[in-house]
């Protein structure tokens, strides 16, 4: 299911842990493979992606959401 998703970038879990985007509705997405230029916490983005269905996790946080472009907001 392809979104358009704003919210702030945070890093979840423990050990290694997961990158993750908290929406400005509260809810939480885990990033499958995030470029690099989302590795920042407290950045505030708007994030078009795909929910995929297909792919578990470790960290068990929310869906998982492969972006596919994004926009950094000021």
């Amino acid at each position: 299911m392809s979104m358009q998703v704003e919210g702030k970038i945070e890093r979840k879990g423990f050990g290694p842990g997961t990158w993750a985007l908290v929406s400005t509705d509260g809810k939480t997405y885990e990033l499958h493979k995030p470029p690099a230029d989302l590795h920042k916490v407290g950045l505030n983005v708007k994030i078009k992606g795909e929910v995929r269905e297909d792919i578990m996790s470790f960290a068990m946080i929310g869906p998982i959401l492969e972006v596919k472009s994004f926009e950094v907001l000021e």
